[in-house]
């Protein structure tokens, strides 16, 4: 089932994506989606971020295909993101004035669906609602100069998540492909992980409560690239379809 959250003729709704239509439904994304009988083609919707996360935690140099000069870390590293980094399919990532090596990374996403605090790898089936594409916008120059990451990871847009949450996938083989203007730039499949989605959310819980909604980016593979102004960045995740978001350049503040 693939679940979003949309906006449509200025309410915003909770809605059950078949084909090209979105069927709304009344609650929440987690709640019992009831019907509403009101449908909408997917050209007339909005999509919204598919959940409001109270974090994101995202794991790093988790592909070995994406380790470059690292060594495969032996544990699960993980980083935050706030919840201002994020934007919806559709919407636009904007480059800071000054960011003068901006990379998108494409990433299966995992969505937390209840709290979870020292689960194990079996039970974590159990506490993801389901998963979606993410981009993990990353600036190359402040990832290598600054002592934190707070402008490399954190900055307004710099987190692309959506278009809706499939709940049917299981993680062990999602493929994900990243475009940078229609080009190819990365692709591979969880299956290729240096540490199992299981076993970062596993991990993860031992440390930070996840809370409902929480979002777990799970790793980017291969070598990433730079977008830059006029570019679309698209991720696609099999199972779930297309993230798609322009790039835009900041103006410069007066």
């Amino acid at each position: 089932m693939r679940v979003a959250r949309v906006r449509l003729n200025g309410r915003t709704s909770t809605a059950i994506i078949r084909g090209r239509t979105a069927h709304l439904v009344a609650g929440n994304v987690f709640g019992a989606l009831t019907p509403t009988g009101e449908t909408a083609p997917l050209s007339k919707v909005q999509f919204l971020v598919p959940v409001q996360p109270t974090k994101i935690l995202a794991i790093g140099v988790n592909y070995r295909s994406h380790e470059g000069e690292y060594a495969a870390p032996p544990i699960p590293q993980a980083f935050l993101k706030g919840p201002n980094t994020l934007v919806a399919h559709g919407e636009a990532i904007v480059l800071p004035v000054d960011a003068t090596s901006v990379h998108m990374e494409a990433e299966v996403v995992a969505v937390i669906s209840r709290r979870a605090k020292n689960i194990t790898e079996d039970e974590v089936d159990e506490y993801v609602f389901g998963y979606t594409a993410g981009n993990d916008v990353s600036g190359r120059d402040w990832q290598r100069d600054d002592l934190q990451w707070l402008r490399a990871k954190g900055c307004d847009t710099f987190c692309a998540v959506g278009p809706w949450i499939e709940t049917s996938l299981k993680p062990d083989q999602i493929g994900v492909i990243g475009r940078i203007s229609g080009r190819v730039q990365q692709e591979s499949d969880t299956s290729q992980l240096i540490h199992s989605v299981r076993k970062c959310i596993a991990h993860l819980s031992r440390y930070v409560t996840l809370e409902r909604g929480d979002l777990i980016f799970t790793g980017t593979p291969g070598t990433t690239g730079e977008i830059v102004e006029g570019d679309v960045c698209e991720v696609e995740v099999a199972g779930v379809g297309v993230l798609s978001n322009p790039v835009v350049r900041a103006q410069s503040p007066r």
